[in-house]
């Protein structure tokens, strides 16, 4: 009953101290020290863990705000804009993400070629140590911007990128004509939906109203061009048949065949349903 509960809730937190201690030390503990003294010193050094890692979190955070100049504003700007957040809940996001040095790499000359952010519901753990450990993490869904590769998580909800034009240095100067910005729509894991919006209705009657082709003077008029929107074209006409594939599969009705099967008796009347 209640004795054997004590026990055995003893029993586990004594069992995670000594697996505390193997991973601070590298190897295998054999407690010594009763199992109450033992649970307190765990704590106390989490505890202090906790606090240095948050001191810590809080240094680096700071170096990094410092280092937000006019290039870091620009990107703040358009997916405060384009996200629908305030630059402030941006820059928050930005100076906590553990991507953080892609920016600087995204600036530096022939540095990344583009720079990813999604926006989109994270499963969220929040410890609490006044709690048992099956009671101490409360699992949360949270809206969540944060830096990406683009290839180690799914999207679920809001693309934006940075695209650059050249291998120039991002300068402060030179960011707003250097820098591409863009942002499409994955609600719900829609991807191909997303993209045929995003190209249909942005990319496709920009580049066709477009006059500055830069060495190709005819513009509009030239055949190479012509082509080129004509596979652009083509290609989003391709993910449109794809999307609608998908979404108008077949479903099969479920149908009651008990009805037509409860009189059958012989080979006969089988052939006869048939």
């Amino acid at each position: 009953g209640t004795e054997s509960k004590h026990r055995r809730r003893g029993g586990d937190l004594k069992t995670r101290s000594t697996e505390l201690g193997s991973a601070v030390t590298g190897s295998p503990l054999t407690p010594v020290l009763p199992a109450s003294t033992t649970v307190k010193k765990s704590i106390v050094l989490s505890s202090e863990t906790r606090k240095e890692l948050a001191k810590q979190a809080k240094v680096t955070k700071e170096e990094r705000r410092a280092q937000i100049d006019e290039r870091y504003k620009y990107l703040i700007s358009r997916l405060a804009d384009g996200i629908g957040l305030s630059e402030q809940q941006v820059e928050e996001a930005i100076i906590s993400d553990d991507k953080f040095q892609l920016i600087e790499q995204f600036f530096a000359p022939s540095g990344l070629k583009k720079l990813l952010f999604f926006y989109q519901d994270v499963l969220q753990q929040k410890s609490n140590p006044s709690l048992r450990s099956d009671e101490s993490m409360n699992s949360l869904f949270q809206k969540k911007l944060f830096i990406t590769m683009g290839s180690t998580e799914n999207i679920t909800g809001t693309c934006a990128f940075f695209l650059r034009t050249s291998d120039k240095v991002i300068t402060a100067s030179n960011a707003s004509q250097e820098v591409n910005f863009g942002i499409f729509d994955c609600t719900n894991g829609n991807i191909l939906q997303g993209l045929e919006f995003f190209l249909s209705q942005i990319m496709v009657p920009a580049l066709k109203s477009q006059q500055n082709w830069g060495a190709v003077k005819e513009g509009l008029k030239n055949s190479q061009i012509q082509d080129f929107l004509y596979s652009v074209d083509k290609f989003v006409g391709t993910l449109s048949s794809s999307r609608q594939n998908i979404e108008d599969k077949i479903q099969l009705t479920k149908v009651d065949i008990d009805i037509y099967i409860s009189n059958l008796q012989n080979p006969s009347d089988y052939i006869t349903a048939g």
